[in-house]
């Protein structure tokens, strides 16, 4: 994979010690894996009044996509609801109060959840709320750019505690994703562009 889209999961710890630190009423969130860095003004702080009571309104939105993802079933606050969108992320506090930030225009947050037995509908992915089969799993992963044959991705990952993997690829492409588990296997064409799901759950392995 390219250091474009890859997330240097030491930056992300550090990430993670400072939110926790600030983090009264305990909002717990952990390193993100596989998504990609985001420079210049996409990783400015998104000074969000809804994600302030959650220590997570000095980190961009972006940042704030790859933490909450990440989040243990146990840790995740039930006071908060995160939705990403093709170019936003879309916050709830417990009041009702929402907040639409911007994404990076050049790139596209995808989550998905390769399953076995069971699955669910989704078509925006909540980082907050969804829950997939495949809880902390290896999971051999390719990702190849369906114009041009590019490998985006070709490695062994590990679904996080909330059933899916999530990474950031470029923004108004198709790819063709493979995941292979446990002798099983699935492909399906995605597309990353403002009327394509950021929630992927159709990816039955056989």
């Amino acid at each position: 994979m390219s250091n474009r889209f890859r997330r240097s999961v030491s930056a992300i710890t550090a990430s993670l010690a400072l939110l926790l630190a600030g983090c009264a009423g305990g909002s717990t969130t952990q390193p993100g894996g596989a998504s990609g860095e985001v420079q210049g003004a996409a990783a400015e702080a998104n000074n969000s009044e809804v994600l302030a009571p959650f220590g997570l309104s000095d980190v961009s939105a972006a940042e704030v996509v790859d933490l909450l993802d990440v989040t243990t079933l146990a840790d995740r606050n039930t006071d908060l609801f995160a939705s990403v969108r093709p170019s936003s992320l879309l916050v709830r506090g417990p009041d009702g109060s929402e907040e639409e930030l911007p994404l990076p225009e050049d790139s596209f947050y995808l989550s998905f959840a390769p399953y076995v037995n069971h699955t669910h509908d989704c078509f925006f992915h909540s980082l907050t709320t969804c829950v997939g089969e495949l809880q902390n799993e290896p999971i051999d992963l390719s990702i190849v750019n369906a114009a041009d044959g590019t490998v985006v991705v070709d490695e062994t990952v590990t679904t996080f505690d909330n059933g899916f993997y999530g990474l950031w690829l470029p923004a108004d492409e198709e790819f063709d994703l493979s995941v292979s588990y446990s002798g099983m296997s699935v492909t399906s064409r995605i597309g990353t562009g403002e009327d394509d799901p950021t929630c992927v759950t159709t990816l039955p392995l056989t």
